[in-house]
């Protein structure tokens, strides 16, 4: 297991591990790739249909002491049962393809946790996948795994993707570039009306914005209205309100408006 806290020991066995029950109750619904779960007795007790569809799934079910369970883990808290999942192969053709309605893109996203609530984000919103450009963090660190709460099995995420290689198959699949920046051009949400059926949004870091070089080849640069004090907003924030606000007006929920808003 120590292996596993490591890229090189991931990469290494073909494998990461994911803690807790929500994650673990997700890789045992895989119809492959989980190879063992381990289990304390009285997780074993509590968690009879997880343990019944590991082994379905002809997973080794495990039983280890507490103990055991606590030595093996990264958490304070693994509540009882960790896996072992084989890393999950995805290819960027996976995500940014003609037929895909919305991906996102975060380029240079090194925060772990920011990273794993970001994919489980483009899960709740319906998202084809998520592309991480190089210099991001590994999506099968476990910090990013537990924070995506299982999401991480939903949706293909490919990471160390070159930009110029990532934005030229957004022009081949025919998706709108669309970046979040402080200082573009549109306000998300008096552009969001226009958004075409097939879109990327690309996000950067919260300390230094996105590069020039996505920054030019965006057709379109949007920045999120600030309406009170605050200088900006967590980029895993931002992410959650220009998603739904897309799923917004493709359900029709966002009406255009001709009051002036201050009144």
């Amino acid at each position: 297991m120590r292996l596993l806290r490591t890229r090189a020991g991931r990469l290494e066995a073909g494998a990461f591990a994911v803690e807790g029950p929500q994650g673990v109750r997700e890789a045992c619904v895989m119809a492959s790739g989980l190879r063992t779960v381990y289990a304390t007795a009285s997780a074993l007790d509590r968690f009879p249909e997880m343990i019944a569809s590991a082994r379905s799934n002809r997973a080794e079910v495990v039983m280890v002491t507490d103990d055991v369970l606590d030595a093996m883990a990264e958490t304070l808290a693994p509540q009882g049962v960790i896996a072992v999942c084989d890393l999950i192969d995805a290819s960027l053709e996976d995500v940014i393809r003609p037929a895909a309605r919305m991906a996102v893109v975060l380029e240079s996203a090194a925060d772990p946790g920011n990273v794993g609530t970001i994919i489980r984000t483009a899960d709740a919103a319906g998202a084809d996948g998520v592309v991480l450009t190089g210099g991001s963090t590994d999506p099968f660190n476990g910090k990013v795994v537990r924070a995506t709460a299982g999401s991480i099995f939903h949706l293909p995420v490919v990471e160390s993707v070159d930009l110029s290689l990532l934005v030229n198959r957004v022009k081949e699949a025919g998706m709108a570039l669309v970046v979040a920046t402080g200082d573009g051009e549109h306000d998300l949400f008096d552009w969001i009306g226009e958004a075409p059926k097939s879109v990327c949004w690309a996000f950067g870091t919260e300390a230094h914005g996105v590069s020039d070089e996505l920054r030019a080849a965006a057709d379109v640069r949007i920045r999120i209205p600030i309406l009170g004090s605050a200088e900006s907003l967590n980029v895993g924030s931002a992410v959650a309100v220009c998603l739904f606000a897309e799923v917004a007006h493709r359900r029709g929920r966002l009406k255009p408006s001709h009051e002036d808003p201050t009144h």
